[in-house]
């Protein structure tokens, strides 16, 4: 099972953190500190799996990890779980970002932690892997995207005919299909 996801930089700067398990935010922010400083240490030429931290289950739990340009991507997971399947999962994971931001960087992760955490969720959930196709995934994100827009203009009009309704001035009709308002050349009603 995977206990925790964890992107930070170079810096040890958390960029997504999310917690199978609760934990205090003290203690996520020590467990982040800490899984950095375990895998930032390491040489690029060693391999990607190590023992867990003390605080997030010692040698009962594993930390895979990948390192792409200024971000590193670290799955914290227990002895039930392959290390070359996760490590295949950071693969897709990264590969799906890179679809959806088109050459994902580290302000995709900033400035968009919301469709960075719907991806994540396409994948695993509750700590368990969902999904591991990445056209599936894609698939999911563009269906919620378009799903969100969809929402988001249903809301603007409501408030539009909303505002049209309570104006004694404008009005507005239905006419072949399309919305029409119109300027009435009297203020009573």
């Amino acid at each position: 099972m995977i206990k925790a996801i964890l992107i930070f930089n170079n810096h040890g700067k958390p960029r997504l953190s999310k917690f199978y398990e609760h934990y205090t935010e003290d203690t996520e922010q020590q467990i982040i500190r800490e899984t950095f400083h375990l895998v930032s240490k390491r040489d690029e030429n060693v391999c990607n799996f190590l023992e867990g931290g003390m605080l997030i289950g010692g040698s009962d739990y594993k930390l895979i990890y990948r390192h792409y340009a200024t971000l590193y991507f670290v799955f914290c997971v227990d002895s039930s779980e392959s290390e070359l399947g996760i490590l295949d999962l950071i693969q897709v994971f990264v590969e799906t970002l890179d679809k959806c931001f088109e050459n994902v960087c580290e302000l995709d992760l900033i400035f968009h932690v919301d469709k960075v955490h719907n991806i994540l969720a396409e994948m695993v959930m509750g700590g368990m892997v969902l999904e591991t196709n990445m056209n599936e995934i894609i698939t999911q994100v563009d269906a919620q995207n378009k799903m969100e827009k969809s929402e988001v203009i249903t809301a603007f009009l409501m408030c539009f005919v909303t505002f049209i309704s309570q104006c004694p001035c404008l009005d507005i009709c239905s006419m072949q299909g399309h919305w029409v308002v119109f300027h009435t050349a009297s203020a009573s009603r």
